[in-house]
């Protein structure tokens, strides 16, 4: 296969912030807020769906006697803490990484997408349809996207031998990998983050959400499947017609599903089958999700017969790939800790709740489901945004009649749909690249799309405002 260093197009420095710088900017801005936002605090009770989890009283908002002043470095003494609060995630995302990089080395991914893609080769609708499902239920399970990158060449190359274009075969990847965010049911990068915040159990509401994936995947088909034969029918109406695909996209060599990958894929699936038992049953959380990744980790090496130094300097490699994303979750939280310290979190709740007041529940799961998509533009990052935000949209929810369900489908959605699109995701530019696409040509691509997602998820979130206890989000 070739290397993504062959084929991607040197890209011009963006002088958009990076999320870090965005990130960091927002933890000083929070300080600053700390002197001239009022201290307050709303009174605190057990949430009865989780005693553990304290939940805001509504009305009982009231300023604070003696207001805290933070002291001037205090946003950097806050960082530590911040990464402190999150370490729980920050270890998972490491040991996650780490555990993919070996199923990566194995061959097992490469070998199932291309006896995938070998198999329906001769029917497009099968083929999109399938690769849909796969790539969809690896986000929606396990959170997978950056590591379906490498794969472009694959698809790129298979679609072009079948007479269609680099847009299906990006399609095919960016509508899977966002359909699977925004509807993940076992995510541990964004959905358990998310719900851990709002003091729900893990994965619960599950059944609602494969209900929503299998009707997003559905739209994608339809939306993708629709172009295919366009351009089936017509080379001409390619929205990347003039572009020249002659040289750079080349089958990778070892792609069989010998009895090793096909045990080592059996191991994984196995795996997140025993989470989600583990967590919708005995209220399995990140301890035991980290235990099944090594579990899988270690059982994948074994199996492939890899070298122990080998499968240690790729479980190193995967998870030092992870380290930005580590970084932002730890820098994430931080934003909260001093908002916490300032004593100014529940004032913002309060007066963003005082502007939804009178709305209805409907109106504010809506307008919760566009702050977060307005704020994927600024944190691509899932688990950044989740530590971002739903510290404030869990006890707004709260004062809103929203339930706490709601209000994380209203993030996943918000995060989900958008990371099809936004320019500030390196992934997005990354594999725009890697398939030779303008990204002028890939939004022309995606935003009809994205139209159809979104008017079903404002539905899906006014039906579980006015009918969630039918389907689990009560809470």
């Amino acid at each position: 296969m070739a290397s993504v260093t062959d084929q991607a197009v040197p890209a011009k420095k963006s002088r958009f912030p990076d999320s870090l710088v965005l990130i960091f900017s927002m933890i000083i801005i929070a300080q600053l807020l700390s002197y001239v936002i009022p201290s307050g605090t709303f009174e605190r009770a057990p949430a009865p769906f989780n005693e553990s989890r304290d939940m805001v009283v509504p009305g009982t908002y009231g300023p604070v006697a003696e207001a805290p002043t933070l002291d001037v470095w205090h946003f950097l003494s806050a960082i530590p803490r911040g990464l402190e609060a999150a370490q729980d995630i920050i270890f998972l995302v490491f040991l996650v990484g780490g555990v993919i990089a070996l199923l990566r080395a194995s061959g097992a991914i490469d070998a199932l997408l291309f006896r995938a893609v070998r198999t329906f080769d001769g029917n497009p609708g099968i083929l999109i349809a399938g690769t849909l499902t796969l790539f969809g239920m690896g986000a929606f399970t396990i959170g997978m996207g950056e590591e379906y990158m490498p794969l472009i060449p694959i698809l790129v190359t298979m679609c072009l031998a079948m007479k269609l274009d680099s847009i299906v075969a990006m399609g095919i990847l960016w509508a899977s990998y966002g359909v699977g965010w925004a509807t993940a049911g076992t995510n541990p990068f964004g959905l358990l983050i998310a719900q851990n915040i709002a003091g729900l159990p893990a994965t619960s509401g599950l059944g609602f959400r494969i209900v929503l994936f299998v009707l997003c995947l559905l739209i994608a088909f339809q939306h993708i499947y629709a172009y295919a034969r366009k351009i089936k029918a017509d080379p001409s109406k390619s929205l990347v017609a003039h572009v020249d695909y002659s040289k750079g996209f080349d089958l990778p060599h070892d792609v069989a599903m010998t009895w090793q990958r096909a045990l080592i894929l059996t191991v994984f699936i196995g795996g997140i089958v025993l989470f989600v038992y583990g967590a919708q049953t005995m209220d399995w959380y990140i301890g035991e999700l980290n235990t099944i990744f090594l579990a899988i980790g270690v059982l994948t090496m074994l199996i492939s017969r890899m070298a122990p130094n080998d499968a240690s300097k790729t479980f190193i490699d995967g998870a030092a790939e992870m380290t930005a994303a580590a970084l932002l979750i730890g820098f994430a939280r931080t934003i909260e800790v001093v908002l916490t310290d300032g004593m100014i979190i529940d004032t913002i709740i309060n007066a963003i709740a005082g502007l939804l007041e009178g709305t209805g529940p409907s109106v504010s799961a809506l307008g919760m489901l566009a702050v977060q998509t307005i704020t994927n533009f600024f944190i691509p990052s899932g688990s950044g945004q989740a530590f971002v935000t739903m510290p404030i949209m869990s006890p707004l929810a709260e004062l809103t009649g929203v339930s706490q369900q709601t209000a994380v489908l209203a993030y996943q959605f918000g995060d989900g749909f958008t990371n099809m699109v936004v320019p500030t995701s390196a992934l997005v530019v990354g594999t725009l690249a890697l398939g030779k696409i303008p990204y002028v040509q890939w939004v022309k691509f995606v935003m009809p799309l994205l139209l159809k997602l979104f008017t079903l998820a404002a539905a899906a979130l006014v039906f579980t405002v006015h009918f969630g206890e039918l389907v689990g989000f009560a809470n």
